[in-house]
This record gives structure tokens, sequence and C-alpha cells, in this order.
């Protein structure tokens, strides 16, 4: 423990297992101190029973106050249905064994195109970050071996930018974002225009949770693109400005440091490629004498929480990091 626990100044895991928090002590125990530890336990506290008693007997979870001048409410329904599945599977460790991960899967796959993308949060457009976070989330749930989920990639791979990235398709053709609602024809991506940094940090995601596609050269060749982008804009409009690395999400959502770290780590990459040293340096430059840090959280209602969720990541990824010095394939 202390070949990672030693790069802070201050002990992150005194806050943690001070926390009281049930689900937060049981991942630490199993992933910072190596426990052996089952999280079933965990789906039935208060929390993901409140959530699970709002879903809908089609595996869907209502949004509330959708706007139909952007996107129907059964899109709306889809983000909605993403979002709380993220919440179920990363903070209580939900799995497809149980009744509502499965109608949530099922609920989930209906807006998957004959392509292979998930279709409707951007209308009829292309969405390689929202199909790959829906992705992420139901190879983590135990997904990884569908059907469904191995066309996803292959759609992935065959929408990839030619630079090896991914971009948004509509905003490789300089449109904006009402074209979702006023432009029915699927507009394909224009491949020679460059990555965006956003987007290939969420299509990562997918392949980082994945044991057979996070080993591919693809993820590896992303990987690089992604880890030159620490710190610098984005090409593209959508959260361009490069103080967006340090807005926080928890479950993640965009691209930021945390999850780009996170994605990176578990895809193999050295801790002493330069721009991961600089990137680490941040989190041990910015820690506070608590042992956690003050994050700038862009969604979540109770922060101090989600505080301590991330501060859970941060220390995995220091993990990771230094204590696996198995390189990424080349």
């Amino acid at each position: 423990m202390n070949r990672w626990l030693g790069h802070f100044d201050y002990n992150p895991l005194t806050p943690l297992l001070e926390c009281g928090n049930a689900a937060i002590l049981k991942f630490v125990r199993r992933d910072l101190l190596d426990k052996a530890v089952s999280v079933d336990d965990l789906w039935q506290l208060a929390e993901p029973q409140k959530i699970l008693k709002k879903q809908k007997h089609n595996g869907s979870w209502i949004y509330p106050g959708a706007k139909d001048s952007i996107r129907t409410q059964e899109n709306y329904n889809q983000i909605e249905t993403y979002r709380n599945l993220g919440i179920l599977v990363e903070e209580f460790g939900f799995n497809k064994r149980h009744p509502a991960i499965a109608e949530a899967a099922e609920y989930l796959f209906s807006f998957q195109s004959n392509e292979g993308d998930f279709r409707g949060i951007y209308g009829n457009q292309y969405s390689p970050n929202y199909s790959a976070g829906i992705t992420e989330l139901l190879v983590k749930a135990g997904y990884g071996n569908d059907a469904h989920i191995q066309k996803v990639f292959e759609w992935l791979l065959s929408i990839r930018q030619e630079d090896a990235g991914w971009a948004i398709p509509l905003r490789t053709r300089n449109c904006n974002l009402d074209v979702i609602t006023r432009h029915s024809e699927t507009i394909a991506p224009d491949k020679s225009k460059p990555f965006s940094y956003m987007v290939t940090g969420v299509v990562l995601r997918a392949f980082a949770a994945h044991p057979t596609y996070k080993k591919s050269k693809e993820a590896y060749q992303a990987g690089k693109l992604l880890l030159s982008s620490v710190f610098k804009k984005d090409q593209y409009p959508d959260r361009a400005g490069a103080e967006y690395w340090l807005r926080f999400s928890f479950p993640f959502w965009f691209t930021d440091l945390i999850s780009a770290l996170d994605t990176l780590s578990r895809l193999g990459f050295s801790a002493q490629e330069p721009q991961i040293k600089k990137a680490l340096r941040w989190f041990v430059k910015n820690q506070q004498k608590t042992g956690l840090w003050q994050f700038k959280i862009l969604k979540g209602k109770n922060k101090d929480i989600l505080v301590l969720w991330l501060a859970l990541a941060v220390c995995s990824i220091f993990k990771r990091f230094y204590t696996n010095q198995t390189s990424a394939c080349n």
C-alpha cells in the first residue's frame, strides 16, 4: 500500500475510512485495501431503493422537466435511465443479476440502431459519447459479452476520425446542436477533421471497461491522443475551455482529469509518461491537510459525498499507476 499512498503529502485513506458512508467504505475495502467483500448488501440501502421505486415497468426512468424543443420525452428518458444506471452501478455495485438492471438494459438496447449506436439523445444524429457512456456502464454491469455491446464497439471503431480519435460527427460538419431538432437525416462525420478530447475520453471509458477491447491497438492509439490533450483546450465548442479538465462529475459524465486518468490507468499507461506525471502532481499539490480535495463539481446534489467518491477514484488511480508496472501495448 505504501507504494502508492506514499506519493501523497496527507493520508487520503483516513477521511475515507472515517466517512461513515456504507457504500464508500465497502469500495475502499475492496479497491484500496484489497479485501474480499461482497457489494450485494448495498442494494438494500435506502438510496438505491429510492431510485428503484421510480423505475417504470419498461425499465426506464422519467426525466423531469423535458423540453420538447430540444428532444422528445422518450429520448430525455434515455438520458435519465443512463444517469440512474450510473448511480446504481458505480456507487452501489449493481449488476445484471438484479432485475432492475436487466430491465434498464433492455430499455436502452431498444434505442440501438441497425448501425450499432445508441440513437435518440441527439435526435437522429450520431452520438459516440453517449453511445460509449451507456456501453461503459452496461459492460460494468456484466454485459461485456452481449451481442448488442459487440455491435456498439464495432460501430465505434468504424466511426473514428482519421487521427484515431473520436468527435461528434455533426460538429465535424460545423453544425450547431440545434440540428438535432431540425435535421432528420443522419449527418456523416468528416473524418479528416481532428479528434475531440472530450468525446475521445468518454469513448475510451467504454474500451477501458472491457476486458478485451482495453487491450486493443485502437484503444492505445486513442489513449495517446487523450494523453496529449491533458490541460489543453478542445478542438470543438462543447466544453472547449481548458478549465473543464478541472470540472468534475461522479459517476463520470464528460471528460475531466479524474475520468481521463482513470481510463489511462486501466489501459495500462505508465505513471512515467510526462503528461501523466504532471496530472498526478496536480492532485498532490492541491490536496488539503484533511487528505481530501476541494473539487469543482458540475453535477449532483450532495457534494460532500461526491467529494468522497472522487477522492476514492483518485486513490484508485494512484494505486493502479504505482502498483501496476505493465506498459500499454504498442
